[in-house]
């Protein structure tokens, strides 16, 4: 399946953005998807992701700032990030989980200034 993310930027310190990511499969609706995001110099980390049944779950450091939704019928996941902080500038990444294959989409830098 192939990804393209998008609605990265820079913003200021408490500001907000969605992250969108649209997939190509046929699929989508039975697909786990997921947001990654890394740093220079450190893994790719979990930031968010949701199940077919909607079942969501949060890095710690997100909960109750960040929230990911789908549209099935868009075939597409969203990450909506309020309260942005300064250390939440990274590149995030759409990830899809299909069990034994799994893809990444390309991407999109979030820059958060203090």
């Amino acid at each position: 399946v192939q990804l393209q993310a998008s609605g990265g930027g820079l913003v200021q310190a408490g500001g907000s953005l969605r992250l969108s990511c649209a997939a190509s499969s046929r699929m989508f609706s039975l697909i786990t998807m997921g947001w990654y995001r890394q740093t220079p110099g450190k893994q790719r980390e979990l930031v968010a992701s949701i199940t077919s049944g909607a079942s969501r779950n949060y890095a710690d450091s997100v909960k109750g700032r960040f929230t990911i939704s789908r549209d099935d019928a868009k075939n597409t996941v969203y990450l909506q990030m309020n309260s942005l902080k300064p250390e939440d500038t990274a590149v995030y990444y759409c990830h899809a989980d299909m069990g034994s294959i799994r893809s990444w989409g390309k991407g999109t830098q979030v820059t958060v200034s203090s």
